[in-house]
């Protein structure tokens, strides 16, 4: 029986198999693996420093400090009804939140699996895991960002919406997206190397190409097909209107994107599947 292989219920199955229920298998398999990873991963990026965990708050005030300033102060970009500085960076870091937790899955995907070869060559590992680790890293900062959020829109206004219960609904139909191309981003790192430096091109041009600076209301219609068919428009969008103006989501909306999302979080699935009996080889 190769490495790559399991004994499920007296049957040999490859594990490259790229079955849907191998996805969920595998997560419940190793979901205390997947655990001790995440707390290695989130203490060990903050390990030796003098701020600790605390970088992950002040990232995130910093960036919108840099971007309020550039937009709001020297630009006077305003949004809506937004008429006040500090109202434009409420209305910012709500998108950001969700730009940058879609960022860093996406920009460390691509080295994942090239940046550990000891797992592919000398130990019997289940590789698939990575995407799942480099999600729950992110989604701690994504939570730490969120109360930061909270306590800035406390100072300014007071008790936020009884709605921002929704946010992480809201977020929920991103992750299959989120997965999909980790996996077929980690996949395509180990054989294609410039993969690194395309992501990094890509990921930086996606922020200025969602409503993150800008309102929906503000595209042109000849561009708007461009800027929908952005998989973060939608979530982005979503989640200023639950956290910031008090409306229910747009359950509809999320369920069609839902249904492409699994898929195309399968799509990526398997393609890591596909690619994975070379890993050893290519590393």
């Amino acid at each position: 029986m190769d490495r790559y292989s399991i004994i499920r219920d007296g049957v040999c199955v490859s594990k490259s198999s790229a079955r849907p229920a191998l996805v969920l298998a595998s997560v419940l398999r190793n979901r205390e693996l997947i655990r001790e990873l995440i707390k290695r991963d989130v203490i060990g990026r903050y390990r030796a420093s003098f701020g600790g965990v605390l970088w992950s708050f002040a990232h995130p005030i910093f960036m919108l400090a840099v971007y309020t300033l550039a937009f709001g102060v020297f630009f006077k970009v305003r949004w809506g009804g937004a008429d006040s500085t500090l109202e434009f960076s409420l209305v910012l870091f709500a998108g950001l939140i969700i730009y940058n937790f879609f960022a860093e899955c996406i920009n460390r995907a691509p080295a994942l699996v090239l940046n550990r070869p000891g797992f592919v060559k000398k130990v019997v590992f289940p590789l698939e895991i990575l995407p799942w680790v480099a999600m729950g890293s992110a989604l701690f900062h994504t939570a730490v960002s969120f109360l930061a959020w909270i306590f800035f829109y406390i100072a300014l206004h007071g008790v936020p919406p009884l709605t921002l219960f929704w946010a992480p609904v809201v977020l929920l139909p991103l992750l299959p997206v989120v997965l999909g191309l980790s996996w077929a981003l980690s996949a395509l790192g180990v054989y294609v190397r410039d993969v690194i430096h395309i992501v990094g091109i890509v990921t930086l041009a996606l922020l200025f190409l969602s409503p993150v600076f800008f309102s929906l209301d503000a595209v042109p219609e000849s561009l708007r097909p461009l800027i929908l068919a952005n998989p973060l428009t939608l979530i982005i969008d979503q989640a200023r209107q639950v956290m910031l103006y008090g409306a229910m989501p747009d359950f509809r909306a999320l369920g069609l994107y839902s249904i492409f999302s699994l898929g195309f979080g399968w799509a990526g699935f398997a393609l890591f599947q596909m690619l994975r009996d070379g890993f050893a080889d290519a590393i």
